[in-house]
């Protein structure tokens, strides 16, 4: 059998290698366009910040070693630029002679990723964009070549706030490089829920990062941006980071069907409409969890799951793709933000029907130095419990516990199942009572009734319904800060003082929940149906800030 594809990075790597170790006759050919294959594309922002120092380390494989160890024959600078399905062929542009040739295939595998989206704007060839280890090796030239500036700081404008362009304005500004992010939505990470990743813009805000966000560029000049409301911002470096699009379009020319979400549509066994050709990666479209739509997730560990599905199928195996959950994880200034399955958001959209809930445990033992606390939003389905999706953020344990739910909603547990996760302890890793389990906790409470919870922006409203809210946390804490219209009664005095709550439409609070339960079950053993303000005041405070943000945005933004 010969087998071509077309792709040398995550998915079409693991493609080639898994089924050299299924079948040792395969004829296996890689053909990439780039000057090399099996580079680390997600350590590329790190290599222009001088973390990863030596381009070489992000070069995992070469032509001659995959030759050597797997008799692969990988063609670099080599591009497809055609699929014949009905002859079963290739043609193939040698970019180093300009010769052009034809290759035959029993199967192919297109792992094509994906391509920066263009901006179309004025003055948009000046801006730099990163893909591959050329590109990043072509900022980084920049950047050296700024930093040996002596008069003035070197600013830097990324057009786009997803994973990529925080990442490299995290690493621009630890190279010394003033950094604007410029954003079209109202937060940076589109993907995350507001209240959830407003606790990391701040982050970046407070590290240097300014942030125009509901923004968009007009143009670009010599030395700066322009954005569609006439601000100028100066610019030595500008960087496209607007989103891809799959790189399909050799599919497209060679009839292949393309699915609703935009992408290479294939089956679950990552084959598309041509039962010869296979698709992996960024290019080809994903089932998503709990809604079943085809979407576009740009993932690595999800081309080489599929690249080593598809060398399975080929090789004869029985075998399908699961769900995609779309985990995914960012680190900036020491805060990490870490998301997996469905958020509210999408939830509303797709009118999947959720319960929610908020929490803010310690990363370890509250007594063991170096405690941190993480910021827990868990989604389940209201009825079975089923959990549905999480995200974390936090300074430390954001990683590990968005893992542990990650590998709960894969195994279909529910919120009450998490009680009972046993997870590893001692003071320094985790508490007796681990996040996990107090997600469990707090999660078996609202599902089971015996907490019912209300949201942080659903208060205001119902504070003008005339709903009473009460702050059960000390005296200290509510002066510091209180939720406009709520009243204060300490959960110690609650017993004492009934006869200053309503009988009727009461919602207690505390600063994470922990509190507010304890008073929602005192009022309730008393005949008052009391309600629990989810994730307390801090996650209403994160809400608002968002809220305000947003606002902020839509105003100052109007033309």
């Amino acid at each position: 059998m010969k087998v071509i594809i077309i792709g040398g990075v995550a998915g079409g790597m693991s493609a080639a290698t898994r089924l050299r170790r299924l079948d040792e006759a395969a004829q296996i050919k890689v053909y990439e366009q780039g000057p090399h294959v099996s580079f680390a594309n997600c350590g590329l922002p790190y290599f222009v910040g001088d973390v990863i120092e030596k381009q070489s380390a992000l070069l995992l494989q070469t032509p001659a070693a995959l030759w050597n160890r797997f008799r692969i024959d990988v063609q670099t600078s080599s591009r497809v630029t055609a699929i014949d399905p009905t002859k079963k062929t290739v043609t193939v542009l040698k970019l180093e002679t300009g010769e052009s040739v034809t290759d035959s295939y029993d199967a192919l595998v297109i792992s094509t990723g994906a391509a920066p989206r263009h901006l179309n704007i004025p003055g948009a060839e000046r801006a730099l964009s990163l893909r591959d280890v050329p590109d990043a090796v072509a900022i980084k030239d920049v950047v050296d070549r700024l930093s040996q500036q002596t008069l003035t700081q070197p600013t830097a404008v990324i057009l786009g706030a997803g994973f990529i362009g925080v990442e490299l304005a995290e690493n621009l500004r630890h190279r010394g490089v003033a950094v604007t992010l410029v954003q079209s939505q109202a937060t940076v990470l589109a993907q995350f829920d507001p209240e959830v990743i407003e606790p990391f813009q701040r982050t970046l805000e407070m590290n240097g990062i300014e942030l125009k966000l509901g923004a968009r560029a007009a143009s670009i000049g010599e030395h700066s941006v322009v954005l569609a409301d006439g601000e100028e911002l100066p610019a030595d470096l500008v960087i496209s980071s607007v989103g891809v699009t799959p790189d399909h379009h050799l599919a497209v020319e060679a009839g292949l069907r393309i699915g609703s979400a935009g992408g290479i549509w294939v089956d679950d066994q990552q084959r598309t409409s041509d039962p010869n050709i296979y698709a992996v990666g960024d290019a080809a479209e994903k089932v998503i969890f709990a809604s079943g739509d085809a979407q576009m997730v740009w993932l690595a560990n999800l081309a080489n799951r599929h690249g080593r599905l598809v060398a399975d199928v080929i090789a004869g195996e029985k075998t399908s793709a699961r769900p995609a959950l779309s985990t995914g994880i960012i680190g900036a200034f020491g805060m990490v933000a870490a998301i997996t399955g469905l958020t509210e958001k999408a939830a509303i959209a797709r009118g999947i029907r959720h319960s929610i809930i908020h929490l803010h445990p310690s990363s370890h033992a509250g007594y063991y130095p170096g405690a941190a606390h993480v910021a827990l939003k868990v989604l389940f389905d209201p009825e079975s419990g089923r959990l549905l999706g999480a995200q974390a953020t936090g300074k430390d344990g954001a990683d590990k516990r968005i893992d542990v739910l990650a590998t709960a909603i894969f195994a279909g547990l529910s919120v009450d199942d998490l009680m009972d996760v046993e997870l590893a302890y001692s003071p320094q890793y985790g508490s007796a009572k681990d996040a996990i389990n107090q997600a469990g906790y707090v999660g078996n409470n609202v599902h089971s009734g015996k907490t019912p919870n209300v949201q942080w922006h659903e208060i205001a409203e119902l504070i003008a319904a005339g709903t009473q809210v009460i702050d059960v946390r000390t005296r200290d804490e509510y002066d510091v800060q209180s939720i406009p219209g709520s009243v204060h009664i300490p959960v110690d005095e609650l017993r004492e003082r009934l006869d200053e709550v309503r009988a009727e439409g009461v919602v207690v609070h505390c600063r994470v929940g922990q509190r507010g339960h304890i008073a929602t079950q005192i009022l309730r053993s008393h005949g008052i149906p009391a309600r629990n303000l989810d994730g307390g005041c801090l996650t209403w405070r994160a809400g608002m800030d968002s809220l305000e943000r947003k606002q902020y945005v839509s105003s100052s933004r109007l033309p």
